[in-house]
């Protein structure tokens, strides 16, 4: 055999198969379990204004820093259950987030929403990494609030960078001094301040009808804020303006694109659903295992009613059945293996009856057989049932296998 036949005869080896089916379906197992949680494994750090993010304008450091002072941290991707209602819930919108996903997040407890100011995009140099091209405008800057707040709110940018006292309403020193670039305040008459500029103008205010805090300028928490000591111990001294005694801080992501979302393939990754999974799972091992390991070829289906002189044969026998004639057939039986011997050995042409059973006799006792072919004669001439026709029969069998030596 040349050495391609037998590259050729080898490629599909039932090894290789086998290796190639496992690793298919591990391959689509993973692919589905990766397709289920994909929100999940998002690393999140892609530039954006939210808790994951570690670009400047993101917050992917507050909650780390809140979490070293042993605040209470949670990332939520779904939607909030009634135990959250006594934590701060952080808002930090995008410019495209409309005002009604801020109100479908069911949170009766303190609320903070941090506005957007930087118009950035991202650095191809650095994954992660942004360059802020400039400031939003007022109005781009305040679409995600409602529209009655927005009709009756202004935001103010301090041009330049430069360094910021913020102050309590009553005129109390508040954080550290902090350098921010063109700060952003709020204003309008719906706005009670809480946190204000060494000019007097809101930083950080509450909206008197629904309560809801509202900081103009996210720098002051944002990573960029971060970066300095004094910039952190502002961040600090704001979350814990408007965050309850003791109370988690909890940082939606879902208004920034990683909401978790139940789907038909993760309800049967998970409990209770998971134990019909599993099941199914090893009822398709249990198949796959009895079609590999199956006893000899598929038998071919064949005709309820057979062609032919199959066909004949089976319908003479049922007729013969039908009639209980069975017993019947032994002596016609007995006397097709009589001439059958006869003419395998060559018996004498002239001999009928009688003589030929004499001259088989006779080969019989010089061959050594069991039995006389008289005597087989005579059982099939007496036999009355089935079980009779079925002995005389595997005598007479036996008796041309000694008489002929198996050579027919």
């Amino acid at each position: 055999m040349s050495r391609s036949t037998k590259a050729a005869s080898g490629a599909f080896s039932p090894a290789l198969i086998l290796i190639a089916l496992l690793v298919g379906v591990v391959s689509l197992a993973g692919i589905g379990v990766l397709s289920a949680y994909a929100p999940e494994l998002k690393s999140g750090n892609d530039g954006g204004t939210h808790a994951l993010s570690r670009s400047s304008v993101g917050f992917g450091g507050l909650p780390v820093f809140l979490r070293s002072l042993g605040v209470p941290i949670v990332l939520s991707r779904g939607v909030l259950t009634e135990s959250s209602d006594e934590s701060l819930l952080i808002l930090t919108p995008q410019v495209n987030t409309k005002p009604e996903q801020i109100e479908d997040i069911e949170h009766y407890g303190d609320t903070l929403v941090v506005l957007p100011k930087w118009n950035a995009a991202p650095d191809s140099d650095h994954p992660g990494w942004v360059r802020t091209i400039g400031v939003l405008p007022s109005e781009a800057a305040l679409s995600p609030l409602s529209d009655a707040l927005r009709k009756t709110s202004k935001l103010t940018a301090r041009p330049g960078k430069a360094r910021v006292d913020l102050r309590r309403s009553n005129g109390e020193v508040f954080g550290a001094p902090v350098e921010i670039a063109q700060l952003r305040t709020l204003e309008g008459p719906n706005w009670i301040p809480v946190v204000l500029d060494d000019q007097g103008r809101s930083v950080l205010a509450m909206d008197k009808d629904s309560r809801i805090y509202v900081l103009a300028d996210p720098d002051l928490i944002s990573n960029g804020g971060l970066k300095a000591l004094a910039g952190a111990r502002t961040a600090r001294d704001l979350i814990e303006i408007v965050r309850p005694d003791g109370a988690p801080v909890v940082f939606d992501l879902t208004l920034n694109g990683f909401q978790r979302s139940r789907n038909l393939l993760r309800l049967m990754l998970e409990p209770p659903l998971l134990g019909l999974t599993l099941v199914l799972a090893a009822l398709a091992v249990l198949a796959g295992f009895q079609a590999a390991v199956r006893f000899g070829a598929p038998k071919d289906r064949s005709r309820i009613i057979a062609l032919g002189k199959r066909g004949l044969a089976d319908n003479t026998a049922a007729l013969v059945r039908l009639a209980r004639r069975e017993p019947h057939m032994a002596l016609p039986y007995a006397q097709i293996m009589r001439a059958t011997v006869a003419r395998a050995i060559g018996a004498p042409r002239g001999l009928e009856d009688d003589a030929l059973d004499a001259f088989l006799d006779r080969v019989g006792r010089t061959v050594g057989a069991h039995d006389a072919y008289s005597a087989l004669a005579e059982q099939a001439r007496t036999a009355k049932t089935p079980g009779d026709l079925i002995k005389v029969a595997a005598a007479l069998y036996r008796w041309n296998q000694e008489m002929t030596r198996g050579r027919q």
